[in-house]
């Protein structure tokens, strides 16, 4: 079993991707910096990432990801503007987004596959579990689910997926997981994973969805892995190795039951920014009134 403290684990954040969903808005801004609300989507993660202790993080990025960069770095001169204002407020804002974490960045170079964004993490890691998070999920911070999984990994050891039960008609979409019970409620034994399968193929209803906590031989998984569905490197792929082979002490899962918002594509992105928005105390309540009143075509 694992002895590593919150602190020394590594969140990995592969953001490499062309957001070609959400063109002609991802032309040039990543795809990660769309808002909800008033926050870039991936500042929710790194959130995430710091309120379960972990303050190491690497973003795995690609060409014209300049503005996620800058977004979690000095602004001199806007900052100079909001203290000639004497805007206080914005700028702890802005001094809490550098200070949140360490941040560091490492590109891809080429876009072969979430396994491959992984594995280019593997010198920054180095020899240690260490935690990927997608920044397509973001999870609702009342329903935390990254410090169930480093308690479960420290209890356990291993590797650490997240799994969702959707309806079997969604499974398709998603890595999909076979599993076995234990004696813990809630978290379960992985004995096999297999990326996007048909509802008939598909060994459960339990998807696989963006976290992580994973041992360093999935570096050395991946070293080999050859490309897989759509021709890239799957990580999904890189795992069924892993608990084939039992290295780095086999594979459990917590079941997700919580709060969790898909900016993966337009309409879930929208549901997203206006759920995430009525469930604020500044906001909430004068939106709820508006959809009401939009909705009854009153406006």
């Amino acid at each position: 079993m694992s002895t590593s403290s919150r602190g020394s684990y590594t969140a990995v954040l592969p953001v490499a991707g062309l957001g070609t969903r959400f063109l002609p808005a991802t032309k040039a801004t990543p795809k990660e910096m769309l808002p909800v609300v008033d926050k870039p989507a991936i500042q929710y993660v790194v959130e995430e990432a710091v309120a379960s202790g972990i303050d190491d993080v690497l973003f795995v990025t690609g060409r014209s990801k300049n503005a996620l960069e800058n977004h979690f770095d000095y602004a001199p001169a806007l900052e100079g503007v909001l203290a000639a204002r004497g805007d206080t407020r914005s700028l702890d804002e802005l001094a809490k987004i550098v200070d949140m974490a360490h941040i560091h960045y490492v590109r891809q170079g080429q876009p072969l596959g979430l396994g491959h964004a992984v594995s280019v993490a593997s010198k920054h890691v180095g020899r240690k579990p260490f935690v990927v998070m997608l920044g397509d999920d973001l999870i609702d911070a009342s329903t935390p689910i990254l410090q169930t999984m480093i308690a479960t990994h420290e209890k356990l050891g291993g590797s650490v997926l997240c799994l969702m039960e959707v309806d079997p008609t969604e499974i398709h979409l998603y890595g999909c997981a076979q599993i076995e019970s234990t004696d813990t409620d809630g978290i379960v034994r992985v004995t096999g994973v297999v990326e996007k399968p048909t509802a008939e193929e598909a060994p459960s209803n339990y998807a696989i969805i963006g976290r992580y906590l994973l041992q360093p031989e999935i570096f050395d998984v991946l070293a080999t892995q050859e490309p897989g569905r759509s021709g890239e490197i799957q990580l999904t792929d890189a795992i069924e190795t892993l608990i084939n082979s039992n290295a780095g002490g086999g594979v459990h899962a917590v079941i997700f039951t919580g709060k969790r918002y898909d900016t993966g594509d337009k309409m879930s992105y929208l549901q997203s920014v206006i759920s995430i928005a009525l469930e604020r105390e500044d906001l909430g309540p004068a939106l709820r009134t508006w959809i009401t009143k939009k909705l009854a075509n009153d406006i």
